[in-house]
């Protein structure tokens, strides 16, 4: 039995992936992958794979339910959980609270300009529409920084939401257990490679610990 080497840092350029990576192959006893978890190509294998059984689960479950589980701001969200699984905007609280702000303040926008009702048309944006989009996008950035929790794709929800792609309680309920679906998963991952994602709140890390991340993180990477 070989010893299991040491999880790399936070890598400059990959963040959180070669963690992930090496945790999940020493969880599996791959170590041909343990040895060459910095590697790009290994990397890009496993986002490729990743990626693939995440969004598989959200679509399948869409196709299955004829709800919209699967919408574009999933995306950024899910390569955040994964990529910068120890950093701020992936905890499961700001992931959870910056859509549901998004959410609230894009509905509150299209209450306001009356626009509930109204079929989206993005070849003809009238004045209603471009009130409605302003108002929700700078209520949604204004509040995740007042309420101390960032994380940039609710920026898209809330412009789909004012935009009138998705735009009735049902639809937005269903976002929102999308949401709840995709911060599941993320957790089971990072927990299974041993990466140690918060189960709500971000961890709070020491500026010494901040300072050796950004100094000696991916030295050793592999940049072939």
């Amino acid at each position: 039995m070989h010893p299991d080497t040491p999880a790399p840092g936070r890598h400059p350029v990959y963040g959180d992936l070669p963690a992930q990576v090496h945790g999940l192959a020493v969880r599996f006893r791959l170590r041909q992958v343990e040895r060459r978890c910095q590697q790009r190509w290994v990397l890009g294998t496993y986002v490729l794979i990743n990626s693939a059984i995440s969004i598989t689960i959200v679509a399948t479950i869409a196709a299955l339910t004829k709800q919209p589980f699967l919408f574009p701001s999933l995306g950024p969200t899910a390569f955040l959980l994964f990529y910068d699984a120890r950093g701020v905007q992936a905890a499961p609280r700001n992931v959870f609270c910056g859509h549901l702000i998004g959410v609230l303040a894009g509905y509150l926008a299209l209450v306001i300009f009356g626009l509930t009702m109204a079929q989206p048309d993005l070849s003809d944006i009238t004045a209603p529409r471009i009130g409605a989009v302003v108002v929700c996008l700078c209520l949604t950035v204004s509040l995740m920084v007042w309420l101390h929790v960032p994380h940039s794709p609710a920026a898209s929800t809330t412009l789909m939401v004012g935009l009138g792609l998705i735009r009735t309680p049902a639809q937005l309920s269903v976002l929102m257990l999308a949401v709840a679906l995709m911060i599941a998963q993320g957790t089971i991952i990072n927990r299974l490679a041993r990466v140690p994602y918060p189960l709500w709140a971000p961890q709070q890390r020491s500026p010494l610990a901040l300072y050796r991340e950004r100094c000696f993180g991916g030295l050793l990477a592999d940049t072939h």
